[in-house]
């Protein structure tokens, strides 16, 4: 069996929502000291809903892989969608991760959450 699924070698190989936003109304970076990935994800959101997401990180195929499904499964969506976004739901959308990968799915749900915790802090909430 492959180590990764389809689904993972392609969004490493042709990530989805790379770069950086501008004017992001909201910014998370979070890293693991333990494998030296790290992740940055930008929001703009507009009236309660991402309206773009964007992310810059640095690791190995399932961090890139999750940072891109992660993005894809909350760009267009209310905040608290995006709220309940979790690592299993990341994991799952990619036809799994192989279980010493499991922490870059972890990583992009911590780096989505700082990032909407960014936004309320920056909201006055």
């Amino acid at each position: 069996m492959a180590l990764y699924s389809e689904k993972v070698m392609d969004h490493f190989r042709n990530p989805r929502n790379v770069g950086v936003i501008e004017d992001a109304n909201a910014i998370g970076e979070v890293g693991n000291a333990k494998c030296g990935d790290i992740m940055k994800i930008y929001l703009k959101i507009e009236n309660d809903i991402i309206e773009d997401v964007k992310f810059e990180t640095f690791g190995c195929a399932s961090a890139i892989a999750s940072s891109s499904m992660a993005t894809e499964l909350i760009k267009g969506k209310p905040v608290s969608e995006a709220m309940q976004l979790t690592n299993k739901a990341v994991a799952e959308a990619l036809d799994g991760l192989p279980p010493h990968k499991i922490h870059c799915s972890v990583l992009a749900e911590e780096a989505i959450q700082k990032a909407l915790e960014d936004y309320y802090n920056k909201q006055g909430e």
